[in-house]
């Protein structure tokens, strides 16, 4: 199906439904909306022609009162704007379900990316061989993390899908009937989710979508490509954080891990005992009817009356696989294919469903092994901290003791220490898998490494240690300095043992949210490109296998936007047999949300494995002179965006003019906005998300894009704009990042904040802002030969425009309660000041949850 059919399918099916089902917000029985039903549509008309006009949010808001309803109250005012959000919010809700509607309909199923294109293109290259080695030796992970940039509560998605197939069916009762229902269905939580709450919520996703999308996939593989014989590798992964991640999190306790890994374990036990329970009614043959009862007495007990070790996988598999002998032996394979699917599923979700990784910053475990070590003497050598790095490593790598802390260690130490020791709990409850990774945030040093390698080891796993160590490295320096510090722990006898009994892999996770948010959008996406190079060649030259996991977001600026292409683009000199990364916020629900979509984005990332068994593509291999092009250009852009960061004003115009202050009064995730709870406002305790969120919701989207206007302007004054060019031609890696910086810039809408151009304080600041988007804007659309932005991706693109149009009053709503913000009469009326506080953060909700990629 090409653009075009495409564009036109998402005319009819999303934007006409949108419109029709749209009108009956305006019929909603509610005498207390009356008022705002009427006006909200003028509304949203004036505030459109005001920024036309480059009007400032407060004059255009206090000009529609003026003229649409004189003689208010301020408190009637504000009364009216918030009932007007909760309109916009719910109408964003609508066009979600709209879209989730259409979902088959306006992406390419079938097209390229998607699995059944890229068997028939490896077939066409008669890479069938090629095929089952991919199948047998590469992996697609998606990790599930709870980080806060989605808003909606469960009913509330729960509502989006019920809506969705209301839509789908053109069933306009029932499409009136849940509208009705948004209309008094609170959509902000009074109180912060705990991290069980919020590992429950994603555990819905595992539930109704991604059991049956990657078992789905798997059992498509297995039959296309292994003729129904056995796989031997499970080539879909799922992680989970909720409940493990403590990076930051005071709230995330052992009882909080051990407690998600049980409903972990009882959601996929709840799974199989769903499926033979519609076995049984199948499988009624005299020999394998008592089997399969038998087995669902069992899976009962498992789910409804636990005891510790009541169902072991072995067992469940046995099961299984005695039930199919039978079938294939006495009753012709019928109903065959339904077994293998049950065990595919068991393969695949073990007793785990999804394996839970534990995460914390170095920070916290040196506090710890310095307090250890003063708790337990003779731990180290006296003369430790004078030895050679080198010495020290090995010194640590051979410590493995149990530790017997006194009960004065710190409650951050026991703490530590039982998170650890929760790892062999969950993984004799749920299996290996499930929990076998420990990530290390803020990864600088190999001691950083060697330290927690120690601690785990002490914590009562002994010499042999079933877990993985995942370094994670961040920062600009941090990703240079990555190679070095990986060789020295590869150089490490006692850890080389450990790698080799784990498979004789290393993972390392690389951060883009923070690598974006310290270097800038091009020099983060260089830096780790770098790196992953020199990693692996580190690796190469130890006989280790590197396994690279991204902490990825939703949008361009945190490491988002076409995933698949910038996976696709990575040549040989990159490891890249397994793909894994982060999925968050409204990134889950937008990939992940229905069936199709799962699907769809799935075999998008396998896909983008499958390519380098292709004929190998010029295109995905950089060579040395492209290189030193990117080193430059990332280079220049680098130091436009460190003069952006130095600024002198650059902290005080997000502290006073965007939202970044209010995100912490959101009650939106269990994790504080800031790693560093103090009143002042200090660059590197911000957080990626609310960071990045701000710009977005500034409208201005910087860390998207700042730095790639100046570096491509270099370049042009130089002559050698054409190099670039060649370059954009001729590189996938370069031509995905120019297209998810593309992204970034068709979000931006600086109309929002004209009125600051004027600002006494802060006019000279946006103009530098606005500066450089004009400069991005106009030199990408030149050296992609494109007129308009995004025009290559034309439903994705009014995908955006739609969802500009119908939040941008609550933008406008935002923007003015700013303002008022920061006038004497406000900041006098501390009941006053709080209103209009609350104001700011309720427009946060709808704003947010409209941009499901927000840039």
């Amino acid at each position: 199906m090409n653009q075009r059919q495409l564009l036109q399918n998402f005319k009819d099916l999303v934007l006409v439904k949108n419109q029709v089902y749209n009108g009956f917000f305006y019929t909603l029985p509610f005498k207390s909306i009356k008022k705002a039903k009427v006006l909200l549509p003028l509304f949203k008309e004036y505030t459109a022609q005001g920024f036309k006009e480059k009007k400032a949010p407060l004059e255009i808001i206090n000009g529609f009162f003026e003229k649409y309803q004189p003689g208010l109250s301020e408190k009637e005012r504000l009364d009216l704007l918030f009932k007007f959000i909760q309109f916009i919010e719910r109408q964003v809700v609508l066009f979600d379900a709209a879209e989730e509607a259409a979902y088959p309909h306006i992406n390419a199923l079938n097209g390229s990316g998607s699995l059944a294109y890229s068997l028939e293109m490896a077939e066409s290259f008669e890479k069938e061989t090629g095929l089952k080695t991919f199948f047998k030796n590469n992996k697609v992970r998606i990790v599930l993390t709870a980080h806060p940039t989605q808003f909606y509560p469960g009913n509330v998605l729960a509502i989006i899908t019920d809506l969705a197939k209301a839509i789908e069916a053109n069933d306009m009762p029932l499409v009136q009937k849940l509208i009705e229902q948004l209309g008094v269905t609170p959509f902000y939580k009074r109180k912060k989710p705990t991290p069980l709450d919020e590992a429950v919520s994603l555990i819905w996703y595992l539930e109704n979508i991604l059991y049956q999308a990657v078992s789905d996939i798997y059992t498509q593989v297995q039959n296309d490509v292994f003729e129904g014989e056995p796989i031997g590798n499970s080539f879909l992964e799922i992680g989970f954080w909720p409940g493990g991640d403590r990076d930051g999190n005071p709230f995330v306790t052992t009882e909080t891990t051990l407690e998600t890994a049980q409903k972990l374990r009882e959601a996929i036990l709840k799974k199989y005992y769903g499926d033979v329970k519609k076995l049984r009614r199948r499988l009624t043959f005299k020999n394998v009817a008592p089997k399969i009862k038998n087995l669902e007495k069992k899976l009962y007990k498992a789910v409804f009356k636990p005891k510790k070790n009541d169902l072991t996988l072995e067992e469940l598999l046995e099961s299984l696989y005695e039930i199919k002998q039978i079938i294939t032996d006495q009753y012709e394979s019928l109903f065959v294919e339904e077994i293998q699917k049950l065990i595919n599923r068991v393969h695949l979700f073990g007793l785990h469903f999804a394996s839970l990784d534990i995460r914390q910053d170095s920070s916290v475990h040196e506090r710890v092994f310095d307090e250890v070590k003063s708790l337990v003497p003779g731990l180290l050598p006296e003369d430790f901290e004078q030895k050679e790095e080198i010495e020290q490593l090995d010194i640590l790598s051979r410590l493995y003791d149990k530790l017997s802390l006194p009960e004065t260690a710190s409650k951050q130490t026991r703490e530590t220490l039982a998170s650890m020791q929760a790892i062999a709990e969950i993984q004799a409850r749920n299996g290996e898998k499930g929990a076998h990774r420990y990530i290390i945030s803020n990864t600088q040093s190999a001691a950083h490494i060697m330290k927690v390698f120690a601690l785990l080891k002490m914590s009562g796993f002994g010499e042999e240690l079933p877990v993985d160590v995942v370094p994670l490295f961040e920062t600009v320096e941090d990703l240079k300095n990555a190679a070095s510090v990986m060789e020295k722990m590869y150089q490490n006898p006692v850890y080389r043992q450990h790698l080799q009994k784990r498979g004789n892999r290393q993972t390392i996770m690389l951060g883009f949210s923070d690598g974006t948010k310290d270097g800038g959008y091009l020099k983060a996406n260089w830096s780790i490109y770098r790196a992953k190079e020199q990693l692996t060649a580190i690796a190469r030259k130890y006989d280790v296998n590197v396994t690279f996991f991204d902490g990825r977001g939703g949008p361009p600026a945190r490491g988002g936007g076409k995933t698949h292409m910038f996976y696709a683009s990575l040549g040989n000199e990159i490891a890249h047999d397994e793909i894994q990364l982060t999925v968050q916020g409204q990134s889950i629900s937008s990939f992940y949300g229905n069936l199709y979509a799962a699907k769809y984005n799935l075999e998008q990332l396998i896909s983008a494995g499958l390519s380098n068994i292709l004929p190998q593509q010029t295109a995905n291999i950089l060579t040395g002179e492209q290189k030193e092009i990117f080193k430059d250009l990332s280079d220049i852009a680098y130091k436009a965006y460190l003069d952006l960061k130095n600024h002198p004003k650059f902290i005080p115009y997000l502290e006073k003019m965007s939202t970044l202050k209010y995100y912490g009064q959101t009650k939106i995730g269990s994790r504080p906005s800031k790693r560093k709870q103090s009143d002042r406002l200090i660059f590197s305790d911000l957080r990626a998300i609310p960071f990045v969120g701000s710009w977005s919701l500034l409208k201005q989207n910087v860390p998207g894009y700042y730095g790639v206007g100046t570096a491509l302007e270099t370049y042009m004054k130089q002559g050698k704009f054409e190099v670039l060019k060649d370059l954009y031609k001729n590189s996938n890696f370069f031509k995905a990042l120019i297209e998810n910086s593309m992204m970034s810039l068709t979000k931006s809408f600086f109309e929002l904040t004209a009125y600051m151009k004027n600002d006494p304080e802060f006019g000279d600041f946006w103009q530098l802002l606005y500066d450089e988007y004009k400069r991005s804007k106009k030199l990408i659309l030149q050296l992609t030969g494109q007129k308009k932005l995004m025009e290559n991706y034309p439903v994705s693109k009014m995908s955006i425009k739609t969802r500009e149009q119908i939040v941008l009053p609550l933008l406008g709503i935002q923007q003015f309660a700013l303002q008022r913000l920061q006038t004497p009469e406000v900041n006098s009326d501390q009941d006053l000041k709080e209103t209009y506080e609350k104001l700011v953060v309720r427009s946060l909700y709808g704003n947010i949850n409209a941009s499901r990629n927000s840039a």
